[in-house]
């Protein structure tokens, strides 16, 4: 094969989706001609293989699903799932090769080491120094930084000005400008009617990326839609429904492919973002703006800029990393700093100091000593499949009742959620007057709960309620929001709610998706609660 020929077949396989897949795919089955597999390991189809087979590994799924459903043999079905395993191993190894080829671009273009004392007080003082930025940034008409990264917003208003006189094409500027909702139904239509050129222009592909999972949930929701139709329909007339399931996979996976375009093209502006940073006349911009934000935190901290160059000066003296200015210690220093600092004199951090203490991982069981004795405290738990957006949940409480059942979730902390605020609302119907305790072992499903309890705004849980099912449920339960309480408990203890309430989630998404039938549905709940023991006694109380 001639040279000539050689970059042909990549510029085919870069411009043609279908022949990139096929050969991809007959690569793994080992059936692909030399030339063919010489071609694909240029570095340029690294991330366009990776797509690919984001798209393959959910029509696999979705062949798989539909044998499980239409009663194929089972000869067929085991041939399906091996090829939906091949080709999962296949996407991993290729992502895996994509990081390899984008890693020695990054080593080539290291950021330059700012001086330990601009390290070590920008991360001790993190509020201190950034209003010395801000203010060197607006003395020279430069947009505000952050704390973490000033150089971003620099850099896109260094774009911003190489680029004023080009005007944005008017689907650009109509995507850049409407509202989160109308940005993802876009995406859907990309997906489903027409594939949108504008979306990779360099304006659009962070939101781009940020959006892509959500539609993608939203691809997951329409799969659980038809899976629920499916089986609720005898198996006789259950062919003309598959042909529903079939387009709600064909569409999760162009959804599926598009996302992870849209993560490649966001690497790839940042990777330029990155270079503008570390090069050239920006780069010395930056560093003089810093070293300037440095002496105005000296002028106007004079003791805090004291105790760090007293701090830094005695640890070079014998670091012996000097000479290379030290790269690495600058965490150390700052932990020292912070340390030393007055219980009550914390700042605003930047990420580097938790204002939160998470629970101990000694907390084995939410502390309950506080509740009255009426209280009706139980326990939610949540299960949530890979292919499609049905999930289970299942609750059990103190008092020997338990429940399950099965809804749409675009995450597990969304079905966490669910299970919550469906546990609770059974409860409240049955114990008139009674508070109501819900525990559960997901920190993010606890907090958006009780954010919205405390707003008595269900829109403050929408962070991670994206489905009607969950804002409906959320929307009844703010209703009896002073008889509701919910808090963490550590998962996995071995505690007989705990476990009860995992083992129901479980069976309900098991049988959500058709994989066990309703008589061994209920011989494995009677199992649960043979389990569970006569009645659950009260929860253990950590000290």
């Amino acid at each position: 094969m001639t040279i000539t020929e050689h970059t042909q077949l990549i510029r085919r396989f870069g411009d043609d989706f279908t022949a990139l897949q096929e050969a991809v795919l007959a690569r793994m089955n080992g059936i692909c001609a030399p030339e063919v597999a010489a071609a694909l390991e240029h570095a340029s189809l690294a991330g366009p293989i990776t797509i690919s087979l984001a798209h393959a590994e959910v029509l696999a799924r979705g062949a798989v699903r539909r044998a499980e459903l239409s009663a194929q043999t089972p000869e067929r079905l085991r041939r399906l799932r091996a090829h939906a395993r091949k080709v999962r191993r296949a996407r991993s190894q290729a992502e895996a090769v994509y990081k390899e080829q984008r890693a020695p671009r990054l080593a080539g273009r290291a950021r330059p080491v700012d001086m330990l004392e601009l390290r070590v007080a920008r991360m001790a003082f993190p509020a201190a120094f950034a209003e010395a930025l801000r203010q060197e940034l607006r003395d020279r008409g430069l947009p505000d930084g952050t704390p973490q990264a000033p150089e971003s917003d620099l850099v896109r208003w260094a774009c911003d000005r190489t680029t004023a006189g080009d005007e944005l094409p008017a689907p650009v500027r109509e995507l850049r400008d409407c509202d989160d909702d109308a940005f993802v139904q876009a995406l859907l239509r990309d997906a489903r009617e027409e594939e949108n050129p504008y979306l990779p222009h360099d304006s659009l592909v962070e939101r781009w990326s940020r959006h892509a999972r959500v539609a993608l949930a939203w691809g997951r929701y329409a799969i659980g839609q038809a899976e629920r139709d499916l089986l609720a329909c005898s198996l006789s007339v259950r062919r003309a429904r598959l042909d529903a399931l079939d387009d709600a996979y064909q569409d999760t996976a162009v959804l599926a492919a598009r996302s992870r375009e849209a993560l490649i093209r966001v690497t790839e502006l940042h990777d330029r973002m990155q270079a503008c940073v570390t090069t050239g006349p920006f780069a010395e911009l930056i560093a003089h703006c810093r070293a300037a934000a440095l002496a105005r935190f000296a002028g106007a901290q004079p003791e805090l800029w004291h105790s760090v160059r007293e701090l830094t000066v005695r640890h070079q003296a014998h670091c012996p990393e000097q000479a290379d200015g030290c790269p690495h210690c600058h965490r150390t220093l700052a932990a020292l700093l912070a340390d030393a600092r007055p219980a009550d004199a914390g700042e605003d951090g930047d990420g580097e100091h938790p204002t939160a203490t998470p629970p101990a991982d000694g907390d084995r069981y939410a502390v309950l000593a506080d509740l009255p004795d009426t209280a009706v405290v139980a326990v939610a738990d949540a299960a949530i499949g890979d292919e499609s957006a049905l999930c289970g949940y299942g609750w059990a409480a103190e008092d020997g009742t338990t429940g399950y059942g099965d809804s749409l979730a675009s995450s597990s902390g969304e079905a966490e959620v669910i299970g919550i605020c469906a546990a609770a609302l059974s409860l409240l119907e049955h114990h008139e007057d009674a508070p109501v305790v819900l525990l559960c072992d997901s920190a993010q499903a606890v907090e958006a709960v009780n954010t919205a309890l405390r707003s008595t705004d269900p829109a403050a849980a929408h962070r991670i309620l994206l489905f009607p099912e969950s804002r409906q449920l959320m929307d009844r339960l703010l209703r009896h929001r002073h008889r509701v309480q919910v808090r963490w408990l550590k998962g996995h203890i071995g505690h007989d709610l705990n476990e009860t309430a995992d083992a129901l989630a479980r069976l309900a998404l098991r049988h959500a998706k058709g994989r066990i039938p309703p008589s061994a549905a209920r011989k494995e709940e009677a199992r649960i609660l043979r389990s569970l023991g006569s009645g659950a006694g009260p929860l253990s109380v950590a000290a």
